[in-house]
């Protein structure tokens, strides 16, 4: 049985495991290579490694001109920098320019839990999906972190990679395998789709079973991707359900759960509910007490949806 490790050290030592099949690639951190674990890649090529200190939008032109230049840069900093404090570079000299950069954002959702609303990134996501030419991947375990840096560093034009601090684990059988743009169909059910995003895809498949015990028998879709979307397979599955709940560690505003709103309301209106956050920063306190006090757990997913395959 694979044992639960941080998704920053599978992050980490899969960039290493890359760094022959892919001499282009270089990585720039900003003074968080411990936190982050690109500290790994650093140790084993540090003419390959560059530690900006705490310098985050000159990284990221920085990357830009690397890019220019052939590189394959990989920027790595926690998500919320990332998202605002070099939105400006990331729009004006990545994304408008469609330049090979690759966003490593760490730390993100409410993972970096010790450090309260000041660290946690809880719209990263809306802001990543909303610049054009942005590709964004939100990986959920051991296996799609792997699959995700090979899919990133294969895929040309900017990626935003989402990364937790938490451990994650292995949902996936060993499976590391990763297509841009395709959902998983994990369990089906007739009664209500489970929609997960990112790091709560174990509580989902728990909500399921505790469904499942109780005469509500889910279909479970995982998106590893948020762009672009597998609009196909979300309506494929509404149209069987009849319901759907979305699953996310952000807010719901402008991030999973808007995708799916912006997708049903257009092409399969049916009954919508969004586990996510808010309109609210969060606080300080133990990772597993943060997602329960914010409906981010299996009881929050159970709970919506019963409610929504009680309205079909």
């Amino acid at each position: 049985m694979t044992k639960n490790k941080p998704m920053r050290v599978v992050f980490g030592e899969t960039l290493c495991d890359l760094a022959d099949t892919v001499p282009e690639l270089v990585v720039l951190d900003a003074d968080v290579s411990s936190s982050t674990q690109t500290k790994l890649f650093g140790q084993q090529h540090p003419d390959r490694f560059y530690n900006f200190g705490i310098a985050e939008q000159n990284m990221v032109a920085a990357a830009a001109g690397m890019a220019t230049c052939g590189l394959v840069p990989v920027v790595s900093t926690f998500a919320f920098l990332l998202a605002l404090r070099t939105g400006d570079q990331v729009r004006s000299l990545i994304a408008y320019n469609d330049l090979n950069v690759k966003l490593a954002a760490g730390y993100a959702g409410l993972s970096d839990h010790a450090d309260g609303a000041s660290h946690q990134s809880v719209c990263d996501l809306a802001l990543a999906r909303a610049l054009p030419n942005m590709t964004v991947l939100v990986p959920s375990d051991i296996e799609t972190t792997r699959g995700a840096v090979h899919a990133m560093l294969a895929q040309k034009g900017p990626v935003y990679l989402r990364l937790s601090r938490a451990p994650v684990g292995s949902l996936h059988g060993g499976d590391a395998s990763f297509e841009i743009g395709r959902a998983r169909i994990l369990r089906r059910g007739p009664d209500v789709t489970l929609a997960v995003c990112g790091t709560l895809l174990a509580q989902t498949l728990e909500a399921a079973d505790v469904l499942a015990a109780e005469g509500v028998h889910a279909e479970v879709l995982e998106f590893p991707t948020l762009k672009p979307f597998d609009a196909e397979t979300l309506l494929g599955s509404a149209r069987r359900t009849g319901a759907v709940v979305t699953v996310e560690e952000h807010g719901v505003g402008g991030g999973w759960g808007g995708v799916v709103a912006e997708t049903l309301g257009e092409a399969q209106p049916v009954p919508l509910a969004r586990v996510g956050l808010r309109d609210t920063f969060c606080e300080s306190g133990a990772y597993e007490a943060l997602l329960e006090k914010y409906g981010l757990s299996v009881a929050g997913i159970v709970a919506a949806a019963n409610l929504r395959s009680a309205a079909v």
